[in-house]
């Protein structure tokens, strides 16, 4: 049987807000709350777009959602919280810990100057990770802060509010400092990479697993929160991560598709993946052996916004279920420029098919009608999607388990059935799924395992549950226009034979 007197807290370090929540064992919320956060965007002397965000303000409002969500439980009964935060979002801090600079966020441009050189110096490592050092990664952007502002320590979105929690400085985890270059191989940062860079390892974070116990509550923000001092605060993981363990993708072979503005895909393996093209890397998991593969593509539902009224939407959607398009053209609904998973392609741009002849996507709608266009660009979406697990797979992943869907665009009805038709996978819904349900889900995993490993397909067995299961239907005309998709792409050099 499973116990609901504990209840665990998880709280996520968003873009715009904060969130936070209080899940008992069996999974159901207790209480959530959120505060919302500012940022301020603005563009450097080299052109390079900036996004920083007050650190204190992050605090403040981590206090705010904890008083909130501990005023409507029992505080004896919280075993334990872990916090997650953007992936690549650092600050600067003095010995004690007082942040010395902005919090620069994880699309924050400014290290773009010094990507060569950190590609440059860590190849090997780098080759040995399957990584691809990106523009806006923590690593590069580390070095141009302390360009601007020699010294100070250098520490991770989480590690502010982890260390604020306890009331001193704490380790960071393997995944938040991944993108700082931490080998999670060898379990250490590379040494003689960051010296070549300039940078000394002493000042950046010691580095624990997720779900490690960090430390307990302090006094201060017990006061301020209603939380008992010295409850568990433990390590936690990035939110793309957090995301993945909040939907239950936590044995090998699962995987997590998340739909919103963009399309971003994570799943479980026991081995790490290596990808030549530099578009999937992989986290350690909490558990030994394995590995959180995962990458985002550009494509999404923004694109449907940009040519569809999205006031039609609903309209769309109830006409498209009652009666289903026998015929589409095919599509690539990139929005903007550049594409990054499931390939690599800096210069790539939408576009749809007119029998043999390639037009832009803003022809679309004016072309087929805004419904024919909405249920094309949609489909494109899917095939990305299905895109992106055959790449997974030709990487050697297992792709055979158990396949969820979360996000914003998991409300249409009909987009749900269609991605699970391309796909040929029964597709399930879970009925919560967000980072912090994630975190609250890994910090009862690691509590019970009392300093061992971490059992999360225990935990997440018994706190996520699914909502709707979407079977696939047979369609062979879905086939022929998937087969008509990737040869579209390979005309354009975007894949190879091998890659689709």
């Amino acid at each position: 049987m499973v116990r609901c007197d504990r209840t665990w807290l998880g709280i996520d370090l968003g873009t715009q807000s904060v969130r936070a929540v209080a899940v008992d064992d069996a999974g159901a919320l207790r209480a959530g709350a959120s505060r919302p956060l500012e940022s301020r965007r603005t563009v450097g002397a080299d052109g390079s777009a900036r996004h920083e965000q007050d650190p204190g303000a992050w605090c403040r409002a981590v206090d705010d959602v904890l008083a909130e969500v501990v005023a409507a439980v029992d505080p004896g009964s919280v075993g334990g919280l872990a916090v997650d935060g953007t992936s690549g979002t650092v600050v600067l801090v003095d010995d004690d810990g007082t942040p010395r600079s902005a919090g620069v966020m994880y699309d924050d441009a400014r290290g773009s100057a010094h990507v060569e050189r950190v590609r440059e110096a860590g190849a090997a490592v780098w080759e040995r990770l399957g990584y691809r050092v990106g523009a806006t990664w923590a690593l590069p952007t580390v070095l141009a802060l302390r360009d601007e502002q020699p010294g100070g320590r250098v520490r991770h979105q989480t590690d502010v509010i982890t260390a604020h929690l306890v009331g001193r400085d704490v380790p960071t985890d393997t995944s938040t400092a991944l993108k700082t270059g931490y080998d999670v191989l060898d379990g250490r940062w590379p040494a003689a990479v960051l010296a070549d860079l300039g940078l000394d390892v002493d000042a950046l974070p010691d580095v624990v697993r997720p779900g490690q116990a960090l430390g307990g509550v302090g006094a201060d923000v017990a006061a301020a929160t209603g939380l008992r001092p010295g409850t568990p605060v433990l390590a936690g993981m990035t939110d793309g991560c957090a995301a993945q363990l909040g939907a239950g993708a936590v044995r090998p072979g699962d995987w997590n598709a998340v739909l919103g503005t963009t399309l971003v895909l994570k799943g479980v393996t026991e081995h790490l993946l290596h990808d030549p093209t530099g578009t999937v890397y992989c986290h350690r998991g909490p558990q030994a052996g394995r590995w959180l593969p995962g990458g985002a593509s550009s494509t999404g539902a923004a694109i449907l916004a940009e040519l569809v009224d999205p006031a039609l939407f609903e309209e769309h959607t109830d006409a498209l279920l009652a009666d289903p398009p026998v015929d589409l053209p095919v599509v690539y609904p990139l929005s903007g420029t550049g594409e990054r998973f499931p390939f690599a392609a800096p210069d790539a741009r939408g576009f749809w098919l007119d029998g043999d002849r390639r037009r832009p996507l803003g022809e679309l709608a004016g072309a087929v009608g805004e419904r024919s266009a909405f249920a094309a660009l949609a489909e494109g979406v899917a095939f990305v999607e299905r895109l992106c697990v055959d790449h997974l797979a030709a990487l050697g992943a297992d792709t055979g388990g158990r396949r969820t869907i979360t996000g914003g665009a998991t409300r249409n009805r009909w987009w749900n059935q269609r991605r699970a038709d391309v796909l040929s996978t029964a597709l399930e819904r879970p009925d919560r799924a967000e980072p912090a349900v994630g975190m609250a889900l890994l910090a009862r995993a690691a509590v019970d395992a009392d300093g061992g490993e971490p059992d999360l397909v225990a935990a997440a067995a018994a706190m996520v549950h699914t909502a709707e299961v979407v079977e696939p239907r047979a369609d062979p005309a879905l086939g022929e226009r998937y087969a008509a998709f990737r040869a579209a792409l390979r005309e354009r050099g975007w894949i190879t034979e091998d890659t689709a």
